[in-house]
């Protein structure tokens, strides 16, 4: 394994929030009247922002491990269309979230047993179970939009403990977002299991060889990505107010995007939490710039794909110089 991989703050994340900070900047001075920082964006904003994050902190501890998932645009609005069945059947609320999780967990399950019991790349299995959750999802729902306020009143004590306000000001979708952010940064860097996902993600014959049983440990960060698209899912519902079938759309490769800008190997076993959670922010942050410049919406993807290869090349040039 290698030993700097496992740092909280990489010299990969530093390299981050160098440009983070440097977008910022960029757009709070060249974007018309300032609006990126106009406070009414930042709120915006800051709701946003979790969704994708907190799905994309467990797609780049999974890529540390060695392993990609695709599937989580139909894991999210499927977990989705749960709560709100279960909202619709009247389940206690506390209840819906917990059964929702359980199906976001039992979905990542699915991806890493037939993953690791049939031997199959896990960019074919996740494609794989990507178009046949979503078809489910299609065919069950009838792609038609279901509203919640009638089921759940805007304001009731549940939706603020998930999407409300503190200070009116703060969105608790921020803190949700550092809280889980730090609590895997802590499973990811400080606890045995951590050291055995890099390891497995470095070298995973070593790793068996270790008498770590890496099957059982991809497996469990394929729950994990679940167990986050679900809550993802639930805050993203209660923020729209209604469920829609296409929601999620577009996030597997968002999520990639961010692990890899935050500096997580393509190849396993190297990456930091910290550095996901600032990629997240990253392409988040370059998102809204764009559009503030007025870059035209599906020029966007443009920008962020020249990021991804633009990163990719410098943090392989700063490996190649530390190693050298």
């Amino acid at each position: 394994m290698i030993s700097y991989g496992r740092k909280f703050f990489s010299y990969r994340a530093v390299s981050t929030l160098v440009v983070f900070v440097a977008l910022i900047l960029f757009f709070t001075f060249f974007t018309p009247q300032r609006l990126f920082i106009d406070p009414r964006n930042i709120s915006a904003l800051s709701k946003l922002m979790p969704d994708l994050g907190i799905v994309a902190l467990g797609v780049g501890m999974l890529m540390i491990c060695g392993e990609f998932d695709l599937s989580i645009c139909s894991i999210l609005p499927f977990c989705s269309y749960i709560f709100v069945l279960l909202l619709r059947a009247g389940t206690n609320l506390s209840v819906n979230l917990v059964i929702t999780l359980l199906g976001g967990a039992f979905l990542g399950l699915v991806n890493g047993l037939v993953t690791v019991k049939g031997r199959i790349p896990s960019f074919i299995t996740t494609l794989g179970t990507m178009m046949f959750w979503r078809g489910v999802l299609y065919v069950h729902s009838r792609m038609w939009p279901i509203g919640i306020r009638a089921y759940l009143p805007t304001g009731s004590s549940f939706e603020n403990i998930l999407t409300g306000i503190i200070g009116g000001v703060l969105p608790v979708q921020v803190l949700w977002f550092g809280f889980l952010g730090l609590v895997l940064g802590i499973i990811l860097h400080f606890h045995k299991f951590g050291n055995w996902v890099y390891t497995t993600g470095d070298n995973k014959e070593a790793a068996r060889a270790m008498g770590i049983n890496t099957d059982r440990v991809k497996t469990i960060c394929f729950m994990i990505v679940g167990v986050l698209c679900g809550f993802a899912a639930v805050m993203q519902l209660l923020r729209l107010g209604s469920f829609a079938a296409t929601q999620g759309i577009g996030f597997e490769l968002k999520a990639i995007a961010a692990s890899v800008v935050g500096g997580t190997s393509l190849r396993g076993g190297i990456g930091s939490m910290a550095g996901i959670f600032l990629g997240a922010l990253t392409i988040q942050i370059l998102e809204n710039g764009l559009i503030f410049m007025r870059v035209p919406v599906f020029g966007i993807t443009t920008f962020i794909g020249l990021a991804i290869i633009l990163f990719v090349i410098l943090n392989n040039y700063i490996e190649r110089k530390r190693r050298g």
